[in-house]
């Protein structure tokens, strides 16, 4: 640090300081500043030079710090220390990079919540329960001779009840924080020349995407990214779905078979004067099954109709007009509806294994459930359960796996 400074800074206080190379020439004049350890980001002795900038003063500054023996932090190095250094567990440390990452101001907060333990606090809370739980089946194993008492042994259903509910709550959050995260994959899907193209322009507020009278105009899958009260979606628009002899549309069509297949919601428009013909229904019969879908009536305008949202059986038809942007509100509020989407105070972001790690919680409680009767067998089921549960927080996490979550922070962070 002297070497660099000339000088031994005050802790947590900006210094004006030259920064010296290695003859005790100025190679620029800035602020440093020393976080000693603990109580620094990492955990660790850290020092920040603030310089002027500019790539060839930035550059001798940093040979200067490789010749003292630094070297350039790897991927998500910052983080990963702390996280070794017990400043951060591992779901915090996740969240600093989707921090970083997040598209909107819903998940920047989600984000944020995450950051400041709340998921954690959550999971951890959770844990605490299965201990307890655990403690008195073990106990029952361990020392059958004592007496256990009756109303633990009676309330052992119930403590799993509340355990399977708590786990519930938290799963509910964390599904809507991924999708916070993640977003979802929205495909438009229809015949040529039924407006998919125009509710593109009319969701995404500009003309992204060409619109034509000319039925196949679009030859390939156009992507535009929106948000939809802060969650954020990417919008597909697809080739129309029909049988032809030009091999660039027909390129087109495979592609937006491909696009449905992965899609996380379907809109499928059609012309709200013909209605579904053979051709639509042909389209809805070969239609990937599981995936939600929309049936979309549009150009309401040429028929002076309202827009208005109902209910046939178990498809759902909203009708609206992609040119005068009538409706689009009911379109919004459906298409969250159908991605499981609702505004709930307490989300907060988690990711794709956050969710693979509940959800096999919550398989080793369900089966814990039916294995009551055999003790040995309930014990083990919750000890997978705690398990699962720690490695969300990072108390059991594999090394590779550590590799695998740092790798992705951006540069140094």
């Amino acid at each position: 640090m002297r070497q660099v400074l000339g000088k031994q800074p005050a802790p947590r206080r900006a210094t004006y300081s030259s920064f010296l190379d290695a003859r005790g020439e100025v190679i620029d004049q800035g602020v440093a500043l020393y976080f000693p350890a603990p109580h620094s980001y990492t955990g660790e002795d850290v020092l920040e030079m603030h310089g002027h900038g500019g790539p060839a003063v930035m550059q001798l500054l940093l040979l200067r710090c490789l010749e003292l023996g630094a070297w350039p932090a790897q991927p998500g190095e910052f983080t990963h220390r702390a996280f070794l250094n017990d400043k951060l567990d591992l779901a915090q440390a996740e969240s600093v990079a989707d921090l970083i990452d997040a598209t909107t101001a819903q998940a920047a907060r989600s984000a944020m919540r995450s950051l400041q333990g709340d998921f954690s606090l959550a999971i951890r809370s959770l844990v605490e329960k299965l201990i307890g739980l655990r403690m008195l089946v073990e106990a029952m194993l361990d020392f059958p001779e004592e007496e256990i008492q009756k109303p633990d042994t009676a309330h052992r259903g119930e403590q799993l009840g509340a355990l399977s509910s708590g786990l519930e709550k938290i799963l509910g959050l964390a599904q809507q924080g991924n999708l916070l995260r993640e977003g979802a994959h929205i495909v438009l899907a229809g015949k040529p020349n039924v407006g998919k193209s125009s509710l593109l322009n009319c969701l995404s507020g500009e003309e992204v995407a060409l619109v034509s009278e000319i039925p196949g105009t679009t030859r390939d899958v156009i992507r535009q990214a929106v948000q939809i009260a802060g969650v954020p979606l990417h919008i597909l628009d697809t080739a129309g779905l029909r049988a032809s002899q030009d091999e660039v549309e027909q390129m087109g069509v495979a592609r937006a078979r491909v696009a449905l297949q992965q899609a996380d919601a379907i809109l499928v428009l059609l012309d709200a004067a013909t209605g579904i013909g053979p051709d639509d229904r042909k389209i809805l019969d070969e239609l990937p099954p599981g995936i939600p879908r929309l049936l979309v009536y549009n150009k309401i305008d040429l028929l002076g109709q309202q827009p208005r949202i109902s209910q046939a059986g178990e498809e759902c038809r909203l009708y609206l007009s992609a040119k005068t942007g009538e409706g689009l509100e009911l379109l919004r509020d459906k298409l969250l509806a159908l991605l499981g989407w609702h505004q709930e105070a307490g989300v907060f972001m988690a990711r794709e294994r956050h969710l693979r790690a509940l959800l096999a919680t919550r398989a080793h409680l369900r089966r814990a459930a039916e294995e009551s009767a055999r003790p040995e067998i309930f014990a083990e089921e919750l000890r997978l359960a705690q398990g699962q549960l720690n490695s969300i927080t990072g108390e059991f996490t594999a090394d590779d796996l550590l590799g695998e979550i740092f790798s992705r922070f951006c540069i140094g962070k």
